[in-house]
């Protein structure tokens, strides 16, 4: 058995919607196909729950017949019967009717609005269900909320969900339908694995069922060596290891969700990530084995802020990083990058919710700087640390671009530099230039 994971924008449209249908049934392998919500349907949502959470329910409204009328307009066009039809416009009204409702809660809340965004995977999967019915494709559509849980801690409870597969798989049906992104959590409410959290219902279902194979298909022909929208000439790689993928992913990647390598990982499954738009293509096979390159890819990732801590008083202080890792964990803001000298810790991260009340917490220990519009510049391969004159290469590369900070020897697989954003297209043009000439 394999799974396939199918994105927004491969489902988007109803023909594409119909081409993923002839794609999953060129060969009877028995398959578990999860899908996302249609492109732009989460962004929409998403939109509505910040109407209502705003007490602004004539937007909310407005925003609401939108979304509707496109669902209608698209059912139209995907299916052939009149039958299908009803069904599909039949789920659209009572779903639509339960968004109105969520409408009318006085008190709108977080857990309301992430009952609001589960309703883009459950119509994607309906409607590509009715389709496969109406083609006389035999399916099964599975109920995500019913098996995909998560932890107190927020984690994946794989033991769960293998435990509830376990009694919904059989062997006589070939094909099954789950919705990606969605799950409970731990007191049974619907809740979610985060954006981009369709690759990661895919490879928790992979490594539930210990599978064959994770396939995640998306409109890009396998991960690319750059990023193909800054640097002309980009590759797909052939293959990379779990850990490789796993910083590319990380590190900002797009192709894939960052968590999704762990389950994978854990169990030894292949992930393969493939082109909806070109299938012939080989793709990228990630796994176990790696080609023998130094450098495989250039990744970035933008948003990032620096923070200096700078006091005389840390010179070989007992504990001084540990009260400062601390501050971090107290307000769930992890960290990227660090360094450290005898007197000042410099370190990196993407998340500014509890900006304020970090540098409040960390001006105890002394002064503290903060550098906004940063970009990490990731530069993964084979066993980088071992090379020897990688990084005066690297340097001699970019001896025009100021470099605020430099993570090396942490991960084998791993270089990373910390940039003003203004120097991120210059800097992975460059660093392109010197690894693929």
């Amino acid at each position: 058995m394999k799974v396939y994971k199918f994105g927004g924008t491969s489902v988007g449209l109803p023909e594409r919607m119909q081409s993923i249908a002839r794609l999953i049934t060129e060969d009877s392998e028995p398959k578990i196909v999860v899908l996302s919500a249609l492109s732009g349907t989460t962004n929409s949502l998403v939109n509505i729950g910040e109407a209502l959470n705003s007490r602004k329910q004539d937007v909310a409204h407005l925003l609401i017949n939108d979304i509707e009328k496109h669902y209608l307009n698209f059912i139209q066009a995907l299916y052939s019967a009149d039958e299908s039809r009803q069904k599909a416009i039949a789920t659209i009204n009572r779903i639509f009717s339960e968004i109105r409702a969520l409408g009318h809660i006085p008190d709108f809340n977080a857990g309301n609005n992430k009952s609001l965004l589960a309703y883009g995977e459950i119509l994607s999967t309906h409607l590509f269900h009715y389709y496969l019915n109406e083609i006389q494709i035999k399916n099964e559509l599975l109920n995500s909320l019913d098996f995909m849980r998560i932890n107190s801690e927020g984690e994946p409870d794989l033991q769960y969900v293998s435990e509830q597969l376990a009694h919904s798989i059989n062997v006589d049906t070939r094909l099954y339908i789950a919705q990606g992104f969605i799950c409970r959590n731990a007191y049974g409410q619907t809740d979610n694995l985060k954006r981009g959290g369709s690759d990661y219902t895919a490879s928790l279902i992979g490594a539930a069922l210990k599978v064959d194979e994770i396939q995640i298909w998306t409109d890009i022909d396998g991960m690319h060596n750059n990023d193909p929208r800054i640097v002309k000439g980009t590759q797909p790689i052939e293959e990379l290891t779990f850990d490789e993928a796993a910083e590319l992913a990380y590190f900002g990647a797009k192709i894939l969700h960052p968590a999704t390598i762990l389950p994978a990982q854990k169990y030894g499954i292949p992930v393969r990530l493939k082109s909806t738009i070109d299938p012939n293509a080989s793709g990228t096979l990630i796994g176990i084995n790696s080609d023998k390159a130094d450098v495989k890819a250039i990744a970035a990732k933008d948003d990032i802020t620096a923070i200096k801590i700078k006091s005389s008083r840390m010179l070989l202080a007992y504990g001084f990083l540990k009260n400062i890792f601390e501050i971090f964990g107290q307000y769930k803001t992890s960290i990227d990058m660090i360094t450290t000298s005898e007197v000042a810790v410099s370190l990196t991260i993407d998340n500014t919710q509890n900006i304020d009340e970090i540098v409040g917490a960390l001006e105890k220990f002394g002064t503290v700087t903060i550098d906004k519009n940063q970009s990490i510049i990731c530069i993964v391969g084979n066993m980088l640390s071992e090379k020897k004159g990688l990084l005066n290469k690297i340097f001699k590369n970019l001896d025009e671009i100021p470099i605020r900070m430099v993570s090396y020897g942490g991960s084998r697989s791993n270089i990373s530099l910390l940039v003003d954003t203004k120097y991120k297209n210059e800097t992975l043009t460059q660093l392109n230039r010197l690894f693929t000439s």
